[in-house]
């Protein structure tokens, strides 16, 4: 097990941020981390990495404790932060040299780990440029440089693709994929395609504490609901449409338009069409549309208030 963490609480003042929350990662999984802003995410990771301190629980490493045993721990763990910081008057190389002295490779080794590194993370053509002079893109390849140049066994990326565009977006999450398959990786995303794209596995937080945690086809599968949106020629009584078979809700979109939920998954459209033929209806439309990751993710994080 590579990475554990058992009944993990942090409170600031008043606030508790996270509350009691427990899961593992395997080596060789890619986990997204994933809640709304303010959700906890950060604050886990900052503690996973010996940044910040628990108030409660424990964290472990390879069976190592994050606290007891917290330099050993840094020396398996790769860290990119959310702000990701950087010496910016220093060159790429350079900045990699240093941050590979602090984590005492041996200056035989060095220089070609900088040279393996660089060429890993598509920074060759700017390896003599000031850190300063480079792109946002070109930044994040930096950060995510000086996290591997140990070559840790656990690997934390605090939303790693955040202000790239979508050429940037791609290229590093081609990178993690690549690098992935001998690591445990875990990474905090608000871009859902970025967590089909790459990820095995799913947790998500909210207000603190874990509401899912799951692969992403299991997810998709166990909490996927499937909606139809269907036009007649003219407007047609809900209450009618309520008490088809599989039919959950109904809702009007506009004069002839209507949404109707699915019960578990039900596919209602041979009820759609049973209920025009018996009416003698004109069905000017029938489209199915299934949930998305990104509507599972707003139902596990947003609760709607009733008034």
């Amino acid at each position: 097990m590579s990475l554990s963490v058992s009944h993990l609480t942090k409170v600031f003042g008043q606030q508790r941020a996270v509350n009691d929350i427990t899961f593992s990662i395997e080596k060789g999984e890619i986990v997204g981390f994933l809640g709304p802003n303010g959700a906890g995410k950060s604050t886990t990771m900052k503690m996973a990495t010996g940044y910040l301190p628990a108030t409660s629980g424990s964290i472990q490493v390879n069976g190592l404790d994050v606290t007891t045993h917290s330099i050993q721990v840094r020396k398996m763990m790769g860290y990119l932060p959310e702000h990701n910081p950087l010496y910016l008057d220093m060159y790429v190389h350079e900045y990699l040299h240093f941050i590979g002295k602090v984590f005492e490779i041996p200056g035989s080794r060095l220089k070609s780990r900088v040279a393996e590194i660089i060429d890993l993370c598509g920074l060759t053509p700017e390896q003599n440029k000031k850190i300063e002079t480079l792109s946002k893109g070109y930044r994040q390849r930096v950060g995510l440089a000086q996290a591997l140049i140990h070559n840790p066994e656990v690997l934390i990326l605090d939303e790693p693709t955040t202000g790239l565009d979508p050429n940037q977006i791609l290229e590093i999450r081609k990178l993690i994929k690549q690098i992935s398959s001998d690591k445990t990786v875990i990474f905090s995303t608000h871009i859902m395609q970025e967590v089909q794209a790459i990820c095995d596995r799913v947790i998500v937080i909210n207000k603190g504490e874990i509401v899912a945690d799951d692969s992403v086809n299991n997810l998709l599968a166990t909490q996927a609901q499937t909606d139809i949106v269907v036009e007649f020629n003219g407007e047609v009584n809900v209450e009618e449409l309520l008490v088809l078979i599989g039919v959950e809700k109904v809702t009007v979109v506009k004069s002839g338009v209507y949404r109707l939920k699915a019960k578990n998954g039900a596919d209602l459209r041979a009820e759609v069409f049973k209920f025009a033929t018996e009416r003698k209806l004109s069905l000017i439309g029938l489209k199915q549309e299934e949930n998305t990751l990104e509507d599972i993710f707003r139902s596990l994080t947003v609760k709607e208030t009733v008034t």
